[in-house]
């Protein structure tokens, strides 16, 4: 049976310090890749596979985009997010849908509640419940059904992996990786999710990140118009408030977390982090990541400080800051 790392192949990446005294440790793995892709910094094992879960949404995009579908702004971004569900979010997933002609219905993903709390709410008052449409991974869904739509690919079965439309993101995901998944799985949306190292999965986002939509490349071109998507469209990936959102609009980052721990991050100069936290605590994840940033260069400490302290990192007793959740990494 495939396996991610072990504990005895991890190192301790972040602590939670209350009232002065060290509460819970997160153990995980870690990459930091300089501008050219060479590994400035290795935390752990960083070339036993992972499922990067949600960060395989930015190759899933590409693999849309790059078979004739031309998304842009924030219909590329909702094609790439984890959303929390908002009215907004909804409706650029309906408007995908509805670009194509295809019905809620045809959503191969889970019904859910909204993550958004005030959404999920004024649902209830209504008398709704949940649906494929509020799930976070919608926005993935209904852009590779639209793709299916454009290349007369059957709609019934997009999931499978032997589907035209999953052949080419696993296509997408070794080029842009450069490595060949040695195990696949089913992710929690019900898409097929690639094993990679946390080495070749930093290398394929930090060349999205860094592509250009001008480039003589189509490929490439639809990668830099992602890039750009994201960059442009922090609300979209995540929601207000939410790590990947502020940061991304803070920072100006190319920036994914995935469940179980992942998370990926690549800055204006290419340096790139890719890690994952071992117990599956994504909690961590963001203030890691920008940390390793920091540390290399890539961004400056202040502004990461300033950043971080929006987060909701803060520890509290009795509603009152007691500590906080910080990098513990040597």
């Amino acid at each position: 049976m495939s396996e991610t790392f072990t504990i005895t192949d991890a190192v301790e990446l972040a602590v939670v310090e209350r009232s002065g005294f060290v509460e819970s440790r997160h153990a995980g793995s870690a990459v930091v890749l300089g501008a050219n892709g060479e590994v400035l910094r290795a935390l752990g094992d960083i070339e036993t596979p992972v499922f990067p879960r949600s960060a395989m949404k930015p190759f899933q995009a590409i693999a849309v985009m790059s078979s004739g579908v031309a998304l842009r702004g924030e219909d590329a971004a909702i094609a790439t997010a984890s959303h929390v569900g908002t009215t907004k979010h909804t409706d650029l997933v309906r408007g995908l849908l509805a670009r194509a002609g295809i019905t809620e219905s045809a959503l191969g993903c889970p019904a859910a509640w909204p993550i958004d709390s005030t959404t999920r709410d004024e649902l209830v008052r209504a008398g709704a419940g949940p649906a494929a449409v509020h799930m976070e991974c919608s926005g993935k869904h209904a852009a590779m059904l639209v793709a299916c739509v454009q290349n007369g690919w059957a709609l019934n079965g997009y999931l499978d992996p032997e589907h035209p439309l999953q052949k080419r993101i696993l296509d997408v995901v070794e080029r842009f990786t450069g490595e060949r998944p040695v195990a696949s799985g089913i992710d929690g949306c019900g898409a097929p999710v690639h094993a990679l190292s946390l080495t070749g999965l930093a290398r394929g986002i930090a060349r999205i990140a860094t592509s250009k939509s001008t480039s003589p490349f189509a490929i490439y071109r639809e990668a830099g118009f992602l890039a750009e998507a994201v960059r442009e469209n922090g609300w979209v990936i995540a929601g207000p408030g939410h790590s990947d959102s502020v940061i991304i609009d803070r920072l100006g980052l190319f920036m994914k977390g995935g469940a179980e721990g992942i998370m990926v991050a690549s800055a204006d100069n290419g340096m790139t982090v890719a890690l994952k936290i071992l117990d599956g605590n994504l909690r961590a994840g963001a203030v890691v990541a920008l940390s390793l940033l920091a540390d290399a260069g890539a961004l400056s400490r202040a502004d990461v400080d300033a950043t971080i302290s929006e987060l909701g990192l803060t520890v509290t007793g009795g509603g009152k800051p007691v500590g906080s959740i910080r990098p513990s990494y040597t």
